[in-house]
């Protein structure tokens, strides 16, 4: 795969140039966007990034981490607090976010977002309100194991680490994850899953594979 060189201003201003003409793919009336990288990615920046340019565009938009869709303690730590392999498997509720994010902007949904489900610190359900996506609104969905999920992304974007680089943006506390993310790259290729490729090995130097045509 061939990478070029790009600022983060650039690359943000291409995306949303390019979700200005996309169309949903099944014919709904909002877009689907996931941001997937590991933690270490920061994939909350570029999609904040992304939603202000939207907005600049008149285009309204819902940032929803994946963070927000944890599931309680008592699962997530069922064979101890870092097992890697429930860490990729179980730590996330994939059947919330299909349910309460994806479900209400089917064609015909009635485009009522829920943001967040579980507040992982008080492990217990946050209650929030939903936030109503008009159409012509855009989903950014953004956090880890998002490709292979057969979630129904119009456009993705994978903010690849090179292993080196995942080690060492990675906080040392969580480090027992990193087994997660190299079967993920086994398992769900995410370089060749997603439609667009992010390099963040070097923050402030990011390259990417462009656009897909």
């Amino acid at each position: 795969m061939r990478l070029e060189p790009i600022t983060w201003e650039r690359l943000t201003e291409a995306l949303a140039d390019r979700l200005l003409k996309t169309e949903p793919h099944d014919g709904g009336a909002r877009l689907r966007v996931g941001l997937d990288g590991a933690p270490a990615a920061d994939t909350g920046r570029p999609a904040a990034a992304l939603a202000e340019a939207l907005r600049l565009r008149g285009r309204p938009s819902v940032v929803v981490d994946t963070a927000a869709f944890l599931r309680p303690a008592s699962l997530r730590f069922e064979y101890g607090r870092e097992d890697p392999d429930a860490y990729y498997g179980g730590w996330y509720d994939t059947g919330a976010l299909w349910r309460e994010v994806f479900g209400p902007l089917d064609p015909g949904g009635s485009g009522l977002v829920l943001p967040d489900l579980w507040d992982p610190g008080a492990d217990r359900a946050t209650r929030s309100e939903r936030v109503a996506l008009p159409p012509g609104g855009v989903l950014l969905l953004h956090g880890p194991f998002l490709l292979g999920q057969w979630f129904p992304f119009d456009l993705t974007v994978h903010l690849d680490l090179s292993p080196a680089a995942l080690h060492r943006l990675t906080p040392q506390a969580d480090r027992w994850t990193l087994p997660a993310f190299e079967r993920y790259a086994a398992e769900t290729d995410p370089r060749a899953a997603a439609d667009t490729v992010v390099r963040a090995d070097r923050p402030g130097h990011p390259a990417w594979s462009g656009l897909p045509a």
